[in-house]
C-alpha cells in the first residue's frame, strides 16, 4: 500500500493506512500504549492495543523497546480524535521498525546551545526547528510569487567574482587559477546589467561577508532576495520594498498558523505590517536618538542599538532614508537637494531585530560615478564592464537586497539567526 502523509489523514477518516515516519514518544496507559509518529508533513498518536496489532522488525521484540527516532512503517485505522494532534489517531493493527536509534543523542531536556550545534543534523528533526524551516520554505515561496508574479524575471549572478561591491574588509578570497577573486558579498553590480537587458530582475541565493561579528543577527554565509528595477527611482524602491514585505508577513500569518503556534510566536504586531510603513531621515533618527540620550554625532553609522530604538516607536517597519554619503556605498545616487546624502533607505523591523532590508537608487551618470570611486579608494579600471553601463544607455534604476535570515528571525519571532539556515555559518563554526 502506497503510505499516506500524516497531514492528509483527516480526509482519510476509516480508512485503513499504510504511514511511514519516525518514532517521537512513547508511553502506556495501562494496557494500551501511545505511540507518536511524525513524517516530515506532521505527526499522529497511534493506538496500539496488544493482541491486535503486530510488531515486527529485528531490533525489538516488545513495544516498550520502540525508542526515540526508531524509522517505522505502520498500518492502521484511521478515527476521529479531537484531542490529539491534527484531530485524528491510528489504530494500529501492524508496525515495522526499518531502522534502530540506539541512544539518541538529543532528549526532552536542557541542552546547551553548542552542543545542539554540535548535533545540528539532529536538531532539525525538532518540533521547533522542522516549524522554523517551514516558515523559512514559506517565506521563500512567498517571495518568489510575489515577484514573478509582478514580472520580474529571476536570474543567476556569479557567486565567484573578481571585485567587491559592498566594501574590502568582508570578502572572503579564493585563488581563482592564481589570480585572486572572491565569493560574492551581492549579486547587485551584474543585477544592474541584467536588468538593462530584461526590466525587472531579482536573484535569489547565496551570498557571504566575512565579518568578525558574533552578534545573533550575524552569518558568515546567508541568503539574499536582489531585485533591480530598470527606470524607478527612489521613491518607487520604497513602495516596491514595503509591498514585497507586506506581502510576506501576510502570507506566513495566514499559511503558517500551526508552525506559529509551535513557536509561541505574538502574531499581533506582525498583523500590523500593512503599507504604507513610516519614513523618517538619518536626520530625523540623529535628533530622536539625541533626544533618548545615545550622543549620536551627524555622520555616524547607527547600530544595532540606535536602530532598535528607533523601530520601537512605531508599530511597523519603518524606513531610516538620506543617509549621509560617507557611510554609504559608491553607487548610491547622491540626493539632488543635498549632495551630502544618498537616496538609500534601510527598512527596520521592529522588536529588536533591525536591517531587513537595504536599497537605493544607483548612480546612472558615468563622470559622477567615476568620481565617487575614486573618493572611496577604488580603481575605476577593474569596474570597466561596470561603467559600460552608463557608457550606453544608461537610465535611472534602483534595488535593493532582502536578508533572508533575518527576515525569518523577525517574522518567527527567535533569537538568534543560527536557528534560520539549515546549517549556519558563524565566526567559530564550519561544521557539520
Amino acid at each position: 500500500m502506497t503510505a499516506t502523509a500524516i497531514h492528509t489523514l483527516q480526509s482519510h477518516l476509516g480508512d485503513q493506512v499504510t504511514v511511514h515516519g519516525w518514532v517521537t514518544h512513547f508511553r502506556s496507559s495501562g494496557k494500551i500504549h501511545f505511540l507518536m509518529v511524525r513524517d516530515g508533513t506532521g505527526v499522529v498518536q497511534c493506538i496500539i492495543r496488544p493482541g491486535q496489532a503486530v510488531l515486527e522488525g529485528p531490533w525489538v521484540t516488545e513495544w516498550d523497546q520502540l525508542g526515540t527516532e526508531m524509522a517505522v512503517s505502520l498500518d492502521g485505522t484511521v478515527h476521529a480524535d479531537p484531542r490529539a494532534p491534527g484531530g485524528v489517531e491510528i489504530s494500529l493493527t501492524r508496525l515495522r521498525v526499518l531502522s534502530e536509534s540506539p541512544d539518541y543523542p538529543i532528549q526532552p531536556k536542557e541542552h546547551g546551545v553548542d552542543f545542539l550545534l554540535d548535533h545540528r543534523h539532529l536538531w532539525i528533526r525538532s518540533p521547533r526547528q522542522a516549524a522554523i524551516l517551514r516558515i523559512r520554505s514559506r517565506i521563500i515561496h512567498a517571495i518568489r510569487n510575489f515577484l514573478d508574479d509582478q514580472g520580474f524575471v529571476v536570474t543567476d549572478p556569479p557567486i565567484i567574482t573578481p571585485a567587491a561591491a559592498e566594501g574590502t574588509t568582508t570578502l572572503f578570497e579564493i585563488d581563482y587559477f592564481g589570480e585572486p577573486a572572491y565569493l560574492s558579498q551581492s549579486g547587485q553590480l551584474y543585477l544592474e546589467a541584467l536588468a538593462m537587458a530584461l526590466g525587472r530582475v531579482y536573484s535569489f541565493g547565496p551570498t557571504f561577508r566575512a565579518e568578525k561579528s558574533k552578534t545573533r543577527r550575524h552569518l558568515m554565509e546567508f541568503w539574499m532576495v536582489e531585485p533591480e528595477i530598470a527606470f524607478c527611482e527612489f521613491e518607487e524602491n520604497l513602495e516596491w520594498q514595503e509591498r514585497l514585505v507586506s506581502h510576506v508577513v501576510q502570507t506566513v500569518l495566514r499559511e503558517c498558523q500551526d508552525e506559529l503556534k509551535t513557536l509561541n510566536r505574538d502574531v499581533s504586531r506582525l498583523a500590523a505590517v500593512i503599507p504604507p510603513f513610516p519614513r523618517i531621515t538619518y536626520d530625523e533618527a540623529v535628533e530622536r536618538l539625541n533626544q533618548a540620550g545615545y550622543g549620536i554625532a551627524w555622520g555616524e553609522d547607527l547600530g544595532a542599538p540606535h536602530e532598535t530604538a528607533l523601530a520601537e516607536m512605531f508599530d511597523r517597519p519603518v524606513f531610516l532614508t538620506h543617509f549621509p554619503k560617507a557611510i554609504k556605498a559608491f553607487y548610491m545616487q547622491p540626493d539632488p537637494e543635498r549632495p551630502d546624502r544618498v537616496l538609500a533607505a534601510d527598512l527596520l523591523a521592529p522588536e529588536g531585530y533591525g536591517e531587513i532590508v537595504g536599497g537605493s537608487q544607483r548612480i546612472h551618470d558615468l563622470s559622477v560615478l567615476e568620481a565617487r570611486m575614486r573618493e572611496t579608494g577604488l580603481d575605476p579600471e577593474r569596474y570597466q564592464w561596470y561603467l559600460d553601463l552608463r557608457r550606453y544607455g544608461s537610465v535611472p534604476h534602483s534595488g535593493f537586497g532582502m536578508g533572508l535570515e533575518r527576515l525569518v528571525a523577525w517574522i518567527a519571532g527567535l533569537e538568534h539567526v543560527r536557528e534560520t539556515i539549515p546549517f549556519p555559518r558563524t565566526l567559530n563554526r564550519v561544521w557539520p
